[in-house]
Formats: C-alpha cells, sequence, structure tokens
C-alpha cells in the first residue's frame, strides 16, 4: 500500500462512483461497544449478520472483528464471509472506512479522511476514537489498495453522496457543523469535495433528519438511485417537525441542477412514524461517561433512506411500521433488477444509525 501525500485523485483521474455501479464488495465492522448496543449487543449482532447474509448474495462481505469478538463473528457468520480481526472503536463503516475511488482502467485507491467521531470535542459522540481513525488505511493495506491522506479534512462516509456523474449531495447542518471544519468556509469546503470526490457540482441541502446525532447526515435523508433520480424521506404530518425540514430540502433540489445540466427528479419515501427508545432499552445501554446515551422517549432518527445497493439487491431498514411495505414497494419500482430485502434493525437504530451507516462499498474495476 502507498500513502499518496502529494496529490489528488482529481489530479490523478480518479472519480467516487456511485453506490448503484457495480463493487468489489462490501465492508461491515462487528458491533460490540456497550454505550451502543443494547443488552450485550446480542440483538444487534443478530441484525448486522442478516444484514451481512443479505448484501453477500450478490458480493463478497467483508467483517472487521476486534479481538474479543472474533470468535464470536466467525461462529455466527457463514463460511463464505470473510471475518477479519482488526480494532475500531465502534461499528460504523461508512463513516471511518476508506471513500474509495476509481480511475477509467479501473484501478481502485481509498481516500482516509479525518475522523473525529461526528464533531470531536465540541460536539462528538464518544472519546477516544483513534482506533477509529486507522481503519481506512489498515483496509487499504488490507485490500491492497493505495490510499490518498487526507487526515487534515474531517469528513464522514455517511455525509456526502454522488451520482457517479459529477454530481455531490451534502448537508449544510453537518458540513458547516462547528465539530467538523471550523476554519474552512462553505467555498473551501466545496473545493476540497471537489478535488478529492472529482465532482464538478456539489448540492447543499439545509438539514438531514430530526435529531440526527451525526448533524444531519444526507444519507438518512436523501440519497441518488440513478442519474439525475434521487429519494427524500418525506412526511404529510404537518405537525412533525421534520415536515418543514423535509420541504425545505425538496425546495433546494427542485431548484438545483446536476452536474449534467438535469434537474433532479425526486421521489417521495415516506418517513415511518416517530420511533422513540423505551425505557427498558435505555437500560441496557452502558453510559458513556458520566453521561447516558439516551433517554426515555427520545426520538429517533429513523428513516427507509439508510439502504444499501448491493450489486444485485437492496437492503433496507424496516421499523415494524405501517409504511414499512410503502417504502420497499417505492424502492423496488426504483430498482427493478433488483431484489429488494427489508430487514427489522430498530435495534441498529438505537446505536444510532442503520444499513448504510453500516456499511462501505468497494467499487468493481468494470464500470
Amino acid at each position: 500500500m502507498r500513502i499518496i501525500k502529494d496529490s489528488t485523485p482529481g489530479r490523478d483521474g480518479f472519480r467516487m462512483p456511485a453506490e448503484f455501479e457495480p463493487h468489489e464488495g462490501c465492508i461491515m465492522i462487528f458491533p460490540e461497544r456497550p454505550d451502543s448496543w443494547q443488552y450485550g449487543g446480542y440483538a444487534a449482532r443478530k441484525a448486522f449478520v442478516q444484514i451481512a447474509e443479505a448484501i453477500a448474495l450478490s458480493e463478497k462481505v467483508t467483517v472487521c472483528a476486534g479481538a474479543a469478538q472474533y470468535d464470536n463473528a466467525r461462529a455466527l457468520l457463514p463460511p463464505h464471509i470473510r471475518v477479519v480481526e482488526m480494532s475500531s472503536n465502534d461499528a460504523w463503516a461508512r463513516d471511518y472506512c476508506p471513500t474509495f475511488v476509481k480511475n477509467g482502467e479501473g484501478s481502485v485507491r481509498g481516500i482516509d479522511w479525518g475522523f473525529n467521531a461526528w464533531g470531536g470535542l465540541h460536539n462528538g459522540l464518544y472519546f477516544p476514537w483513534d482506533r477509529d481513525n486507522q481503519m481506512a488505511r489498515k483496509l487499504c493495506d488490507l485490500f491492497e489498495k493505495d490510499v490518498y491522506c487526507k487526515r487534515d479534512f474531517i469528513l464522514e462516509g455517511g455525509s456526502v453522496h454522488v451520482d457517479g456523474e459529477g454530481t455531490c449531495m451534502v448537508t449544510e447542518e453537518c458540513l458547516l457543523s462547528k465539530g467538523r471544519n471550523p476554519q474552512m468556509t462553505k467555498g473551501e469546503i466545496e473545493e476540497t469535495l471537489k478535488e478529492y470526490l472529482n465532482v464538478s457540482t456539489v448540492l447543499w441541502l439545509p438539514c438531514g433528519i430530526y435529531n440526527d446525532e451525526t448533524d444531519g447526515h444526507v444519507d438518512n435523508i436523501c440519497a441518488f438511485t440513478a442519474p439525475g433520480e434521487a429519494v427524500l424521506a418525506w412526511t404529510e404530518d404537518k405537525e412533525d417537525v421534520q415536515y418543514e425540514m423535509s420541504r425545505a430540502c425538496l425546495a433546494c433540489l427542485e431548484q438545483a441542477v446536476d452536474a449534467r445540466g438535469r434537474h433532479i427528479r425526486v421521489h417521495k419515501l415516506p418517513l415511518p412514524k416517530p420511533v422513540r427508545i423505551t425505557e427498558e432499552e435505555c437500560q441496557g445501554l452502558d453510559a458513556c461517561g458520566d453521561e447516558p446515551v439516551r433517554t426515555p422517549g427520545e426520538r429517533l432518527a429513523a428513516s427507509y433512506v439508510n439502504f444499501y445497493i448491493a450489486n444485485g439487491n437492496i437492503v433496507m431498514p424496516g421499523f415494524g411500521d405501517a409504511a414499512d411495505a410503502q417504502a420497499k414497494e417505492i424502492l423496488q419500482g426504483l430498482f427493478p433488477d433488483r431484489r429488494v430485502i427489508q430487514i427489522y434493525t430498530r435495534d441498529i437504530l438505537i446505536g444510532g444509525g442503520n444499513i448504510h451507516c453500516i456499511t462501505q462499498q468497494i467499487p468493481g474495476a468494470a464500470r
């Protein structure tokens, strides 16, 4: 593995492919942190295994597990899913595994962004995060990919979404947070994204999902499903605080033009009714330092947009809500050549994210 410090993906002709382009495989991290995963993480691990098995129907899956959980992960996961021992602070593969970029000849490299647990000492969710911050380079070493060093720029994978044709979506709520890159202007942040993701257009949505502790990651509210098309988390409930937030994002998208000059076709993906954590669930979580990580009745950032696009299927969350079936039907219509698999993920949501947050795709050599 070569660590590249004197060039950029844009300069070298590498771009971030869209998630709906072919994959070489997918990376996940086995959960064990007791202040994220309630009651020893057993229910969360069951959901992780189901998700890994669903993705493995059409692409290779590698699961990283800490030393304490390696044997357990190997026992729970089927033989065709690779398990490697690798230390981390938690299990959010999307946010601190490498962002992979690819050139026209099919060569793949990684980007090693800086990670500070979604806000560092300003409003980060845990400390330390040093092992998470090592994951990108370790994985590039494992997969024999050269890696661009960009640790001086704080970015999580869930905070960007690309169409593969020169357009990137982000939220102002997240990328302009004081916990990310407060020394940089919005324009400087945009230029960094353009140079490292090799895009020419950055669409700035105003916000994410209400009470999303990542400061509103874009992958929980809006995602490209094809060039010029996207799904947007949506509610018709005017009493819901998310009502105006989703409409603000829609207004932005309706005015936007992508890198190819297209107006984006927006498909509304209904939200489930507000999901709130129970007292019993809170009691199963360790404190983080001397503070509880959840309080009974707290609203969790549930969204069907937090799905993963695998080579042959879509793996999406379900919440036991009446909107589960409708959301699945909409996604199936948008991906007619992929089978939509819905998995009950409340136990992952309690940890703070969902299916897209715990996965990271490795692009394939062919477009």
